[in-house]
């Protein structure tokens, strides 16, 4: 239960991190002691997982209450070292409630190789996602790390961290968890139709202009808008394709006869 502000209490909020924990951990987002999670309790208060803890195994009682400065409130744990990037995505974008890090395979695989994931290839991915983008390298644990994700905090919903994993956040722990499913899933189909179909089929402007819309209904004001191309600019647009091609080398054939012609004249 989240109070008026939506702050979720410290023991819903211990309680969720638990549950997204098993989670991650059974979906293989994570191995070992891989990833965290932190949930906001107060406006400058978050809990946080603890370090050297499997996310699949974790209790209530292991959670660690710490301020948005990094100091910690209470727990007998010691926080992970990459809390250090959740506590900047709290920093940089107020409305942040939740903040998962994980490495689901696919995803990790794109940051891997240096690919963002800004195809508009399903509705799904356009409207909860739209675009996410990479992360520079940065050494796991170190101050590199929240610098690297800063530009992204305000205007996206996920980044990818190079040769990392990715990470997610949301206005409650529940979406900041679904973007990173979403994260994976998207990640997923662009795997399969790239590399394994072969055939890509992007959804066009107009039609991303109609997700936006839907977007913006929902209430989601971050995710960057997916680059498409104007179905007006193709000249095969309506037409039988090779009757368009041919019509097209007519045209070129006219202009030149009419430009060598003219040449002629002079």
């Amino acid at each position: 239960m989240v109070d008026n502000n939506g702050y979720y209490s410290d023991f819903e909020a211990k309680k969720w991190i638990c549950e997204i924990g098993r989670r991650v951990y059974n979906k293989n987002f994570v191995a070992a002691n891989d990833g965290n999670i932190t949930v906001k309790c107060g406006p400058n208060t978050i809990w946080a997982t603890p370090t050297g803890v499997s996310k699949g195994f974790m209790t209530p009682d292991m959670m660690v209450k710490m301020d948005l400065q990094g100091n910690v409130i209470s727990g007998k744990h010691k926080p992970s070292s990459e809390v250090k990037m959740h506590l900047r995505v709290y920093n940089e974008n107020p409305e942040v409630k939740a903040v998962v890090h994980a490495h689901p395979p696919v995803a990790t695989s794109y940051a891997i190789a240096g690919i963002s994931l800004e195809k508009p290839v399903t509705a799904e991915a356009v409207v909860l996602l739209g675009t996410v983008p990479i992360a520079p390298y940065a050494t796991p644990g170190t101050q590199e790390v929240p610098d690297s994700i800063a530009p992204f905090c305000k205007n996206y919903n996920a980044v990818l961290l190079a040769n990392h994993g990715a990470l997610t956040w949301g206005r409650d722990i529940i979406e900041a968890y679904f973007r990173m499913e979403s994260l994976e899933h998207y990640a997923l189909m662009l795997m399969y139709s790239n590399n394994i179909i072969n055939k890509v089929n992007e959804l066009n402007c107009n039609q991303i202009d109609t997700l936006m819309g839907l977007r913006e209904k929902l209430g989601i004001k971050t995710g960057g808008v997916p680059p498409c191309k104007d179905e007006t600019t193709n000249p095969l647009k309506g037409k039988n394709e090779l009757q368009a091609k041919e019509e097209l080398i007519e045209t070129i054939v006219r202009k030149v006869t009419e430009k060598v012609l003219e040449n002629m004249k002079r």
